[in-house]
């Protein structure tokens, strides 16, 4: 599973696609104490990541997300797609709990896919995210304008200063409001960590308030009226079982947030323990408010009744409760308010541990002394969001926002199958770990170290000799590579077979067969193979263990896939644009730029004999 040294050099196309599949060390006090580069600070506990996690996943989607699907795909039934939602999205967040508690640096799951899958995936997810946290954060600030101005009388009364206004000669309508809050946000997390996540917890918590008003009081009606929604002639599945499956698709992307949790690892007191406790318990507090306020509004109005925009607070004012638009409105506000926090938190982090990488300029790495915060990345994407949220209506670009996160909860899937069954064998020397531990050998020409993709001087450390255990397990590792390649592959066709409407049927069937038969065949023989031994050694031990490995992993990868494949052609083009800007930007920069540039690899049973015979030497 290794490369030899000097694998981003300029020597041919083949040496270009090993810079692509380049994975670095996984996290360790050996790699951070030498890595040169100040570490975050760790004051977030299990309390604050949950108010990261439910503060960035209950957004004012739940205000409005309810009547539609309500209305165009579930009825009575919302509250089975949202828990079927919550289901899938539990999948992710498996998979991400058992990574973030091994491998707890900042970056999230384009850190885990640099470390498990390779240099090539790693940069396309981090760029993704990049992405997907712009817009997104843009896209929640412009949506924060029109429910403030609610408390002035209506959508269109806020203050001229704050007020949308329409620039005819750009032709264009600004959104003052949206930018000064970005700006604000982005001042509060220069401030660290600490502050930030207590004024989102406090946030957060008047949030949920808002929604437990809504559930009590709400049901406080329903007993009254006799639950009209739940007596509706067409019965509690009008749109059959597939109108409930389509809700819980769209439902889903209501849950997208608590990854934000884990770009925060490396500021956690005790990721082992905290990080699974904190997306595990955020999550199912989601999903358990989504449920309840979904089961009071439905009974409430029926669904065929219900406002699309405001189904909410109609519904309260369909039962004599006027009042009750202004603490909804409120809990919109915050609502959307704790999310804005939760867009802009992760993307300095991300950048940061791209450029620690060196895939991106070190100017995105530097840490503030004081606060231990990126402050010049968060200023810099802080600006980038307020800029786009103040000239351009990104309501269009929304569905960009779920591509990152589906590839990266994808990513973080796979990465999970790599780690049970091929977890990375050998360890990447950098030059400046070669340097140290062999600088007799490296003051010469660097070709003259190598030989074969070996270092000389290690030689005398490696045993070469294959015995037929080694040779069986070597066996077992081709197997268990190309079963996760099946899945994969089998996956996509699946998928995309299924999605295609415009082929004729019988292609149509012919590809979901085929994807079919290699999505289960390379899962039959994951189950059958054993697990690699050396997954109990991989980063941080003691943490949380992602159960029922392969089928979960494989569920998720062809959840997610196939949330990707019915995006659309119009988002895929938007976000194939991004992309390709991406290709350039590492092509000309970060794969030559990278940490691992001229990196020699050694199997990882003897590197730390390495190191400790170089600090024997020193």
């Amino acid at each position: 599973m290794g490369f030899e040294g000097n694998s981003s050099g300029g020597r041919g196309g083949w040496v270009g696609i090993q810079s692509l599949l380049r994975r670095k060390e996984v996290d360790s006090d050996r790699t951070k104490a030498g890595s040169g580069h100040h570490q975050l600070a760790k004051d977030l506990s299990v309390s604050r990541l949950i108010a990261i996690g439910v503060g960035s996943t209950i957004g004012a989607g739940v205000y409005v997300l309810v009547g539609t699907v309500a209305r165009e795909h579930s009825g009575p039934a919302l509250t089975v797609s949202f828990l079927i939602a919550g289901i899938a999205a539990a999948l992710s967040a498996f998979c991400y709990a058992e990574l973030a508690s091994r491998c707890p640096s900042a970056g999230s799951a384009y850190h885990y896919s640099y470390i498990c899958v390779g240099e090539g995936v790693a940069w396309l997810i981090g760029w993704a995210l990049i992405l997907e946290y712009t817009i997104g954060g843009s896209a929640v600030a412009r949506g924060i304008s029109p429910n403030l101005a609610l408390f002035f009388g209506s959508p269109d009364s806020l203050p001229s200063f704050l007020a949308r206004a329409y620039i005819p000669w750009l032709g264009i309508v600004v959104d003052p409001c949206a930018a000064i809050l970005v700006l604000i946000v982005t001042g509060l997390l220069c401030f660290g960590i600490k502050e930030s996540s207590f004024v989102q917890a406090i946030i957060t918590t008047a949030n949920v308030f808002v929604m437990l008003f809504v559930i009590i009081a709400g049901g406080y009606i329903g007993f009254q009226t006799g639950w009209v929604g739940y007596s509706v002639s067409t019965g509690y599945f009008p749109f059959g079982v597939n109108g409930m499956l389509a809700g819980s698709a769209t439902v889903f992307f209501s849950y997208i947030g608590f990854d934000s949790v884990a770009s925060t690892a490396e500021e956690v007191k005790n990721p082992q323990r905290d990080l699974p406790l904190g997306i595990g318990i955020a999550l199912a507090i989601c999903c358990v408010l989504y449920m309840m306020v979904s089961t009071v509004i439905v009974g409430l109005v029926p669904y065929f009744a219900m406002d699309p925009d405001t189904p909410i607070s109609s519904a309260f004012a369909r039962n004599g409760v006027d009042w009750a638009v202004y603490v909804v409105t409120t809990g919109a506000v915050l609502a959307l308010c704790s999310t804005l926090l939760g867009s802009l938190l992760p993307q300095p982090r991300i950048l940061m541990a791209m450029a620690r990488d060196g895939l991106l300029p070190p100017f995105f790495s530097d840490l503030n002394k004081r606060t231990q915060v990126p402050v010049k990345s968060t200023i810099l994407t802080g600006i980038c969001s307020a800029v786009l949220a103040f000239i351009m209506d990104v309501s269009q670009l929304a569905g960009m926002v779920s591509v990152g996160t589906l590839l990266a909860f994808t990513t973080v899937a796979i990465s999970i199958l790599i780690l049970r069954y091929v977890p990375p064998d050998e360890v990447p020397l950098t030059s400046s770990n070669q340097e140290s531990i062999y600088p007799e050998v490296c003051s010469k020409d660097s070709s003259s170290i190598m030989n074969d993709g070996e270092i000389s001087a290690v030689k005398p450390l490696i045993n070469k000799e294959v015995n037929q255990e080694k040779l069986n397990e070597q066996i077992r590792r081709k197997r268990a590579a190309l079963s996760i390649a099946s899945v994969c592959i089998g996956v996509l066709s699946l998928t995309s077979s299924a999605s295609a409407a415009f082929l004729p049927n019988i292609p149509r069937y012919i590809a979901c067969i085929v994807g079919a038969l290699l999505l289960l065949g390379g899962l039959g023989m994951l189950s059958w193979l054993d697990q690699d031994h050396g997954r109990h050694s991989f980063g941080h031990a003691g943490g949380f263990i992602c159960p029922f490995v392969p089928v979960l992993p494989v569920c998720c990868i062809l959840i997610n896939t196939y949330l990707l494949i019915n995006l659309g052609a119009g988002t895929w083009a938007r976000v194939s644009v991004w992309l390709v800007v991406g290709v350039f930007v590492y092509l000309f920069y970060g794969r030559t730029h990278s940490a691992l540039t001229n990196a020699v690899y050694v199997p990882t049973a003897h590197a730390d004999e390495i190191y400790k015979s170089s600090n024997s030497v020193a």
